[in-house]
């Protein structure tokens, strides 16, 4: 299982470099159902002057094209970095059954980080979460993207 889940995580990476080749932050998300790729998505935000670009709900957008259907029962969404809350509310609305990740969000991660909110007691559905798959690659590759922007920041000062 845990070699499946690198595979599926280094697809989800590959989102994230496209990401960062159009300067948005680098995070990249699939869905699998069954054994397949039913959905990519990387953050584009800045590019498309949407707040809701995240990657994991234009994953999950394609993934509802995909398969014609809004719920993704049973699917599983790979995500480099833990999904905020926002995105954390996509989910359970497609109904994902599992959802892993590569690195913590200390700042807004709304699975385990900041708050727990996949346990909430009032919502009617449940997700099964992995975390820490190919983390430190997941992790420094936001980490690359920080510094680099930092110090293009200061040069331009």
């Amino acid at each position: 299982m845990i070699v499946m889940h690198e595979a599926y995580m280094q697809a989800a990476l590959d989102e994230a470099h496209r990401a960062s080749a159009q300067h948005e932050v680098p995070i990249g998300a699939v869905v699998v159902v069954d054994g397949e790729v039913v959905g990519a998505g990387f953050n584009q935000p800045i590019s498309t002057s949407d707040p809701t670009a995240h990657a994991e709900v234009v994953a999950l957008r394609a993934s509802a094209r995909t398969i014609g259907n809004y719920r993704i029962t049973g699917g599983t969404l790979y995500v480099t970095v833990e999904p905020c809350l926002m995105c954390v509310g996509a989910i359970i609305h497609a109904r994902l059954g599992t959802v892993v990740y590569g690195a913590a969000e200390p700042k807004t991660g709304a699975v385990q980080s900041t708050m727990h909110a996949f346990d909430q007691k009032a919502l009617n559905h449940r997700v099964t979460v992995v975390s820490g798959v190919l983390e430190e690659e997941c992790a420094e590759l936001l980490q690359k993207f920080f510094r680099e922007r930092r110090n293009k920041n200061v040069a331009t000062g």
